[in-house]
């Protein structure tokens, strides 16, 4: 007999469900320039980018199973540069709960090695100090389910009102909810939309606001706990802006595909 122990090849886990896979797919079937004839590799592309953002390890030690990191690196750039996942994103947001949406951002800290990218470009790659430290700000745009619609990032220490008007852009006729740091006279008379947005103190008349409405603002902030789940993005690793944002965009898909 022979005692030496036989090793075991390693198997690959797989973090995104079938159904989940099968409407990635469909999209992606949809986008040219891109390999998508062999499925199981396509497969286990997903599978790595999904490791990769969930346990936000280094591209170095993914596990061998789901590839050569580097190739696997350099296909996610070149996704990132193509904007695919952004369109990936969007083309999950099936039927939004508009009745009403919500407004806010949160701060997540930086890593060390996310600094570097080049001289003068921490402003340019949405990093900045702030009282967290290293930081960088993520403003984001949800449904009344808190489901994402729209992410923006910025440096730690920028306001939230300075992304309050791009992130409304497209919001009319329906309730937009938000907290005191949007209650700014040019931001609210730009609404083409109701606001549920408390007064400061300090404001000489108050406005009135529906209290009862603005209770279902905690939908936001539990999205905001969902996608710090994901390691990748409770911890900006990344120095260009973009491939932070490519991780932010699909983890928001995966949130739409629960």
């Amino acid at each position: 007999m022979n005692d030496k122990k036989q090793r075991r090849k390693p198997v690959m886990h797989y973090l995104v469900k079938d159904t989940e896979f099968e409407k990635i797919l469909k999209f992606l079937q949809q986008i040219n320039g891109i390999h998508k004839n062999d499925i199981p590799r396509l497969r286990r592309f997903i599978e790595a980018i999904c490791y990769v953002c969930r346990s936000g390890c280094q591209w170095r030690l993914l596990p061998t199973y789901y590839g050569d990191w580097r190739a696997v690196h350099k296909r996610f750039k070149e996704w990132c540069n193509r904007g695919i996942w952004k369109k990936l994103f969007e083309s999950q947001q099936i039927d939004p709960d508009m009745e009403w949406v919500m407004i806010d951002s949160t701060i997540v800290r930086a890593h060390a090695c996310a600094a570097g990218y080049g001289k003068d470009t921490q402003e340019q790659e949405a990093l900045g100090r702030s009282k967290g430290g290293f930081t960088t700000k993520i403003h984001a745009l949800v449904d009344a389910l808190g489901n994402p619609i729209k992410f923006l990032l910025t440096p730690g220490q920028r306001h939230d009102i300075t992304q309050a008007k791009e992130l409304t852009t497209s919001v009319v006729d329906i309730s937009i909810l938000g907290d005191k740091a949007y209650d700014v006279d040019h931001f609210i008379a730009t609404l083409q939309a109701k606001e549920c947005i408390p007064p400061r103190k300090n404001r000489k008349k108050p406005r009135s606001y529906d209290e009862y409405l603005y209770r279902e603002r905690h939908a936001v902030e539990c999205f905001f706990g969902k996608i710090k789940h994901f390691r990748r993005i409770f911890s900006r690793y990344d120095k260009i802006a973009r491939s932070y944002l490519s991780f932010l965009y699909f983890a928001g898909a995966l949130i739409w595909l629960r």
